[in-house]
């Protein structure tokens, strides 16, 4: 190994450049502070990397991290064989998931945020409430929507929490298929109103809406539209001139000075040098996989059990969500098409089923979305014939008119359910991977059941002439949403973070990305992500290290 020149010490150093750590770096540069990013992938620009390639994007993974190179293994509890796996994967790139995004962004309800209170002890769950509550969040949810053009319709969701702002943007038109989807619940006296999407609709602070089209998801968009953390939080950044943005590189460990106070991280750069940053604040950003690993990587004499860990709650209470779904088919003689390639990804949701409701058998609830059966190569359609003739009919007879109507399944936390190091699997750069340990609660398998079958009601409703049900079976990381390994709480024997996401027992330790979550949404996750980093980095510019760790004034 090389070792490169150290740099200057810098007040922040920032571990991952996607949905946390890219705010975290808005903030705190504009604060005046000095702050080094770093991503292990690279920084790609739209109008050069991104297009409408199927193959490129999802046949040959353009964005996703090479499974023989970066693998993960999994399995389903401690007596179980583990399997290489790709697990929740998300890109490693400058801007993170939101580059691969569809971007629907709702808000979570008041109830996430005290599920413990709602309904007391669970059996097999680690269920606990957060530290702080919904309208103590409320302001930076708003933030982040108007930084981002978040587009929607005020007042349509008659279940939405207090909101202080509207939507800067007009929501999306809906789409041949987001039709039915409302035929269906106008029919069953269900309120479905449009998914809110980071997407401008108008031209918002220099972007322009371009193009609706619902390829974006999985691709990168060349567009501009669709907000990502790569167009919106990085430049502003960057425009400060005291964000340091250094791609293309490979954070293995974070280090510790004397007293346990949070010192840098060491890392690998692009040309294969190994570096050691030091920074007076060191903030994780990485996913709650890739976060935890790195706690746990950095394990020392002073911390045995991984960095953070007193609690030994680290890795621990892992949650994943699950996209579960109901497919419709539609008669081809009697409907339009509803072609799903035009417009964007999902089209109308409903949150009627969000709350608990003792009579479907489990608690909580999800949301609910209609959307196309993804791209004409790869489109998703239960037993649809994989070779031959009889693929060809069906992609004619079916692609065109068929749609599905998901969910966002609400996990329960698990203590059992974990991230750790895998002893033996290591990658390309001979560091040991992530092996995630993972069973689906009873309550998630009753969940998902019951909103598939109620998702058949609604296709059946709008007209539909098969409705086919994808139920949950097994745990599969279908979903980039990961929350729970280093939860916040205000006790130190119980949670790794507090409530401001800092390391109860390394000052100037913050992991600001979904690890922090005390329990998972039944939303997907990253608006809110971005607001609680947000919250923590305004609090840690505010308050100079809250008197763990002063930064000076500039």
């Amino acid at each position: 190994m090389t070792y490169a020149k150290k740099p200057d010490p810098v007040d922040v150093v920032i571990v991952g450049a996607g949905a946390s750590g890219a705010t975290a770096a808005k903030v705190l540069a504009e604060a005046g502070l000095k702050v080094v990013g770093l991503d292990r992938g690279p920084w790609l620009k739209p109008e050069k990397d991104y297009s409408g390639d199927e193959l490129k994007f999802v046949n040959r993974d353009f964005l996703w991290p090479d499974p023989k190179l970066k693998p993960r293994t999994v399995r389903e509890d401690a007596n179980s064989p583990t399997e290489l796996f790709p697990f929740s994967p998300l890109p490693q790139l400058v801007g993170g998931g939101t580059v691969h995004w569809a971007g629907w962004v709702p808000r979570p309800t008041e109830s996430d945020f005290k599920l413990k209170s709602l309904h007391g002890t669970v059996a097999g769950t680690s269920l606990v409430d957060w530290p702080f509550d919904y309208a103590e969040l409320e302001p930076y949810l708003s933030k982040v929507e108007w930084e981002f053009g978040v587009s929607g319709l005020d007042g349509a969701d008659r279940n939405a929490a207090p909101r202080s702002t509207k939507f800067p943007s007009k929501p999306l038109d809906p789409t041949r298929f987001g039709m039915k989807f409302y035929e269906g619940c106008n029919a069953l006296g269900i309120n479905g109103f449009p998914i809110p999407h980071a997407m401008v609709t108008h031209n918002h602070k220099g972007r322009n809406a371009i193009n609706y089209t619902g390829f974006w998801n999985q691709y990168g968009d060349p567009s501009g539209s669709r907000s990502n953390a790569a167009t919106t939080f990085i430049p502003e950044a960057l425009a400060t001139g005291n964000y340091d943005l250094r791609p293309d590189c490979y954070v293995v460990r974070v280090t510790t000075n004397a007293k346990g106070e949070a010192k840098g991280v060491v890392y690998i750069d692009e040309d294969g040098n190994e570096v050691e940053q030091e920074a007076r604040i060191v903030i994780l950003g990485l996913g709650a996989i890739e976060s935890t690993r790195i706690l746990m990587l950095s394990k020392s004499p002073q911390f045995p059990d991984g960095l953070a860990n007193s609690s030994g709650q680290l890795g621990k209470n892992a949650t994943f969500h699950e996209y579960l779904f109901a497919v419709g088919l539609f008669d081809k003689e009697v409907d339009a098409p509803l072609d799903g390639f035009a417009g964007h990804y999902i089209s109308g949701g409903s949150m009627d089923f969000y709350e608990t409701d003792e009579k479907r058998g489990h608690i909580g609830g999800c949301i609910i979305s209609a959307s196309q059966v993804c791209h004409p190569i790869n489109w998703n359609f239960p037993g649809r014939p994989l070779w031959g003739q009889s693929a060809k009919d069906a992609d004619r007879d079916f692609y065109r008119h068929a749609m599905k109507i998901g969910l966002i399944l609400h996990d329960l936390p698990v203590e059992s359910n974990t991230v750790d190091l895998d002893p033996t699997v290591r990658d390309a750069w001979g560091v040991p991977v992530a092996r995630i340990t993972h069973k689906p609660h009873p309550n998630d398998i009753h969940m998902g059941k019951w909103q598939v079958d109620k998702n058949m009601e609604i296709l059946d409703a709008a007209g539909a002439s098969k409705t086919i049900p994808v139920y949950l079976e097994r745990s599969t990381g279908n979903t980039c949403h990961q929350h729970g390994t280093a939860r916040m709480g205000k006790d130190p024997s119980t949670s790794v973070l507090n409530e401001w996401c800092e390391a109860h027992d390394v000052p100037g330790l913050y992991v600001v990305d979904g690890s922090c979550f005390p329990t998972a949404l039944g939303v997907n996750p990253t608006l809110t992500i971005m607001a609680v980093a947000w919250r923590a980095a305004e609090h840690l510019a505010q308050h100079r290290g809250m008197g763990r760790r002063q930064l000076g004034k500039r």
